[in-house]
């Protein structure tokens, strides 16, 4: 696990997470039991690209013509961001209803397998694939990075697609953010959390600088997979 805490006067959140292609049942045991927050996987933008995957709000604007309360509820008021990246829910289709550990770790696994095959594939095979695969909505929400990682959003999906990358495993983490009393786990609480039970703990400037010395060496950007 690395429990990642974004920055000083952003959201001062930590979120917990996991590689997706290794999502157990007991890894979303954890989440939900001591992370608490929302079950959400980060995404890297060229997965989301490859299987053609819209950001929820573009499709709300879009569909506001016929639905009008779409756009009076426009999110033009978030304190620490300027954009979402929230993208579909999904099920695997060989789920029951989707939100049992056990579902959610298969339709986790089975979308980083997808994410991971279709980089070898052209867009059409691959969003068959994913039609195939999974149904829509579901439990599981999909978080979408934005292209040039880090620079145009350095949120908690830009910080665990980044890891993800650094680390060389299929670009899509399952994480849920920690939640305390009431509000957020204090960041010196999630810290003695990943160090109790033998994770990592680190802040958005650590991985800022580490994505730094990355990218000057992979200068294409390239996602291993």
């Amino acid at each position: 696990m690395v429990a990642v805490y974004d920055f000083d006067g952003r959201e001062e959140e930590t979120d917990l997470f996991f590689a997706a292609e290794h999502a157990t049942p007991q890894v979303i045991e954890t989440l939900r039991r001591d992370a608490g927050g929302l079950v959400f996987l980060a995404v890297h933008h060229r997965v989301g690209e490859k299987l053609g995957l819209p950001f929820l709000q573009d499709l709300f604007m879009e569909a506001a013509g016929k639905h009008p309360v779409l756009k009076q509820l426009v999110p033009n008021d978030i304190k620490y961001d300027t954009r979402s990246s929230f993208s579909l829910t999904i099920n695997h289709r060989k789920t029951f209803t989707g939100i049992t550990d056990n579902d959610r770790s298969l339709t986790i696994r089975e979308f980083a397998r997808v994410a991971r095959e279709g980089a070898r594939e052209s867009d059409a095979e691959a969003r068959q694939k994913f039609g195939e695969a999974f149904r829509a909505p579901g439990h599981v929400h999909l978080c979408v990075s934005t292209d040039r990682i880090l620079e145009k959003r350095r949120g908690h999906t830009e910080l665990g697609v980044a890891l993800a990358v650094m680390a060389g495993v299929t670009p899509v983490l399952v994480g849920a953010e920690m939640m305390g009393p009431g509000n957020a786990l204090p960041k010196a609480e999630a810290a003695a959390y990943a160090k109790r039970h033998g994770g990592i703990f680190l802040e958005g400037n650590e991985i800022l600088e580490a994505w730094g010395k990355f990218k000057e060496a992979h200068p294409d950007g390239l996602v291993t997979a």
